[in-house]
């Protein structure tokens, strides 16, 4: 069976419950200072755009994209533990990515955290440079700032 990216809604079971998951892997890796995830519900603002990749009804992961004035940030991008290794993460990135391209935005950031090893391997594989931080963060010692120029 093949898996596929599409629209969701943050709130629904499925996508809920792998946010949840990554929340908790968050909480458990950080103080609550350092963590900057979105609450569930706000993936759900009109300025947001929401994407679940399914195995048949099976949601194995999960990412959204933040449509700011000049750029797009990466949001909840997570694959559930028993998918990861299968290109999930990438399919989902690439699923980002034009969407941001559709949008007409030149650049795509993200804020993520310094441990999480996989995240950072992934994210430089498809040409996420290290840059500093953008928006409302601060530098900090828990947090890995990149960009992607589209």
């Amino acid at each position: 069976m093949s898996v596929e990216v599409m629209p969701a809604r943050a709130t629904d079971p499925g996508p809920r419950a792998l946010i949840e998951a990554s929340h908790d892997l968050m909480r458990s890796l950080f103080k609550p200072e350092e963590n900057h995830f979105l609450p569930i519900e706000a993936l759900t603002a009109p300025d947001i755009r929401f994407f679940a990749a399914y195995e048949g009804q099976t949601p194995l992961g999960c990412g959204a994209l933040h449509v700011k004035p000049g750029y797009g940030e990466l949001k909840s991008v997570f694959v559930a533990e028993a998918a990861r290794g299968r290109g999930i993460g990438a399919a989902l990135l690439e699923r980002l990515e034009r969407t941001a391209r559709d949008k007409g935005l030149p650049l795509v950031r993200l804020e993520t955290g310094s441990l999480l090893a996989a995240a950072h391997r992934l994210y430089a594989r498809h040409g996420y440079e290290a840059r500093g931080p953008f928006g409302d963060y601060a530098a900090n010692e828990t947090s890995l700032f990149m960009e992607k120029r589209l």
